[in-house]
């Protein structure tokens, strides 16, 4: 009988999915990651004072064993607290040092669940590793692939694009190909406490925080001009690291409006904006895409679909390899907001090719954020 190790959350998602598998005849063990913990990172920081105290994963643990010992099913615990400091954390914090806006929950996959996870569950000798994520495991050309859920709301594959491809042959996604509906609807018929918890849309293992008030105990608010693309000072900002191009919420700048953020300038400490007047300033017509995870074979340049984040529709693309870990996506229409630090996921139908991070932006083959600092200077020196 194969052994199947089930990752554990202590949501809906995972418990389903092992009562799934041990449906359909597997021998299943579940387990919980734990992989944050206040006082020991604050002490990786030499500061025991950094925390706002709401991590959510000891009540995670409890709804873990709850729905475990409702399943009748074995569950282990395990730390893998320095190595999420190290691999993910710390990844997550340099990126935004960088201006960048990193995926925590890519890192986590890649480094975490389908890394140290699957690691600890070869060694304990089973022979696959399951999780409630919404995605599916396929063939193309005779060998394993990432694919699209079934559930294309719920679909999960963007946040695996970083995972190893080696570890396609020893992982199942039992949610595959049902909606979240019907999760909810099995968790009821078996009485699990957790069959209406929400979903979790924190950080990846830290838990909902107050975003700002969190990054700021790792990365110092720094108040700064918001600029406009016309040249003028239009608001202070809390600290440009915070912000993310497209963001429209929470930029507090007074007059008509709305303002969105296009660009900042790390070194000067300056937020750049623009309005619904010049909003072709958030538009791109290619981006490179570095440090490539290829999950599946294919023809380059190709035509295929992208998504620049998650909840946005397949956007068209041409895909051309530059080397073996950088591609040049260009976009036969303009695309909104594609964001340096986020990460580029390219599908072939439903099949996933492969991922990076979004390196650099383009608006007609020019650089889109020396533009924007060109367009202010410029602006700025002729005072318009």
């Amino acid at each position: 009988m194969e052994k199947i190790l089930v990752g554990l959350s202590g949501g809906v998602d995972s418990a389903v999915a092992a009562y799934l598998l041990k449906e359909q005849g597997y021998d299943v063990t579940c387990a919980f990651m734990r992989n944050w913990d206040s006082i020991a990172n604050s002490d990786l920081l030499g500061n025991p004072t950094l925390d706002d105290g709401q991590c959510s994963q000891e009540k995670d643990w409890d709804d873990a064993r709850l729905a475990a010992e409702k399943l009748g099913l074995p569950l282990l615990r395990i730390d893998f607290i320095e190595e999420y400091w190290t691999d993910v954390f710390s990844r997550f914090l340099e990126s935004y040092r960088r201006g960048r806006t990193p995926n925590p929950d890519i890192l986590c996959n890649r480094y975490i669940k389908f890394d140290q996870f699957m690691k600890f569950a070869r060694e304990k000798g089973f022979d696959t590793l399951a999780t409630g994520h919404y995605a599916k495991i396929g063939e193309r050309d005779g060998k394993k692939v990432l694919m699209k859920a079934d559930d294309r709301n719920k679909d999960q594959s963007y946040f695996l694009a970083e995972i190893s491809r080696s570890t396609l042959d020893h992982i199942m996604f039992p949610l595959s190909s049902i909606n979240k509906t019907q999760v909810r609807e099995i968790a009821k018929k078996l009485d699990l406490s957790i069959a209406g918890k929400k979903d979790s849309t924190g950080i990846c293992f830290i838990g909902e925080r107050r975003f700002r008030q969190f990054l700021s105990n790792y990365l110092p608010m720094t108040p700064g001009k918001i600029i406009h693309i016309s040249g003028r000072e239009v608001g202070e900002h809390q600290g440009v690291l915070y912000y993310t191009i497209g963001q429209r919420k929470g930029l507090n700048i007074g007059g008509t409006g709305p303002y969105f953020v296009i660009g900042k300038d790390i070194e000067k400490n300056e937020l750049y904006v623009t309005d619904e007047e010049e909003e072709s300033w958030l538009y791109s017509t290619s981006c490179l895409v570095r440090n490539v995870n290829w999950l599946a074979d294919t023809n380059l340049p190709k035509e295929m679909a992208a998504k620049f984040r998650y909840r946005q529709n397949d956007q068209k693309i041409t895909l051309k390899q530059i080397d073996e870990t950088t591609a040049l996506a260009l976009f036969p229409e303009t695309v909104r907001s594609v964001t340096p630090g986020q990460e580029a996921v390219f599908y072939d139908d439903d099949a996933v090719i492969g991922g990076g991070e979004i390196d650099q932006v383009f608006q007609g083959g020019k650089d889109l954020q020396a533009l924007i600092h060109e367009t202010i200077e410029e602006r700025r020196s002729d005072g318009i």
